[in-house]
């Protein structure tokens, strides 16, 4: 695996590649990577002949009050990591690189809609942050084909939002949610858990599955939804959301429509989850 942190290094490996006529993936991170990233990056391997990752812990995506300066960067386990599960180059760009005017000066994305409700609600930006770091990199990286994980539904959301309104000659994946055995979605701010809090986490999935053994019945979706959240504070949570909505994140009329999803973000602690389930309706 290369790693390159140079933009005119990257364009001129991913061009070698291109002149041999192959597919090339990409995986965007943060870094502090465990197997569910890996499990992104052996998807894009199924999908392409190449595979680029890429770290970049993104400035315009924290809050004022977030964890950027906390969150974890370990780049070395992180590409031993990705050596293993068979990445080809691993994209590590500065700041000055991403953000040549620097955060606070630079162009901005947004995408509108669908970045004002639920996390984008609670963390107002935050999907303005994402939109413009991720069209960035697909305009350095230039993939025919780009994984997220589906556990980031909403974000997932606004990629293909992004996508398809500015035209990226880009297929995007969706990576199936890894779990941990009890069921709590992997990801890099579990680990700020504490001991007792790991121990109620994985409350969240049963609660979604709940709702999922619910939704079937049909009646209202914001009943299910209030009893959800209660089922979740009575376990200890801080509840922001749990919702209800259509693929498209509409909002649905009766909770026994098809194709429908519950998602859900709390926190323990200072730790904040989210989380979503497909609804088997009918």
């Amino acid at each position: 695996m290369q790693q390159v942190k140079k933009l005119e290094q990257l364009e001129a490996l991913v061009s070698g590649w291109r002149r041999e006529g192959q597919v090339i993936g990409f995986v965007p991170t943060m870094g502090n990577l465990h197997a569910g990233h890996h499990s992104l990056v052996e998807r894009a391997r199924r999908e392409a002949d190449r595979v680029v990752a890429s770290i970049f812990v993104n400035p315009t995506q924290f809050g004022p009050n977030e964890d950027f300066a906390r969150y974890p960067r370990t780049p070395q386990a992180d590409a031993e990591g990705l050596e293993r599960v068979g990445c080809d180059a691993l994209f590590m760009p500065s700041v000055q690189t991403m953000y040549p005017y620097g955060p606070e000066g630079c162009v901005r994305v947004r995408v509108p809609g669908i970045t004002d409700l639920l996390d984008g609600a609670h963390r107002p930006g935050h999907f303005d942050g994402v939109a413009t770091v991720v069209a960035r990199l697909f305009n350095m990286v230039r993939p025919d084909v780009a994984v997220f994980g589906a556990k980031d539904y909403q974000q997932l959301q606004v990629i293909h939002y992004l996508v398809r309104d500015l035209a990226f000659p880009i297929r995007i994946v969706a990576g199936e949610t890894r779990r941990e055995p009890d069921g709590l979605a992997m990801s890099s701010r579990n680990q700020y858990l504490s001991a007792p809090e790991r121990e109620r986490a994985a409350t969240l999935h049963q609660v979604l599955q709940w709702v999922r053994s619910r939704a079937p019945g049909g009646g209202s979706p914001e009943v299910l939804e209030r009893e959800a959240a209660q089922r979740l504070a009575a376990a200890g949570f801080e509840v922001d959301y749990v919702s209800i909505r259509r693929l498209d994140l509409g909002q649905p009329a009766d909770a026994a429509e098809s194709s429908l999803i519950v998602l859900a973000a709390a926190r323990l602690g200072n730790t904040r989850l989210i989380d979503n389930l497909a609804l088997d309706a009918g």
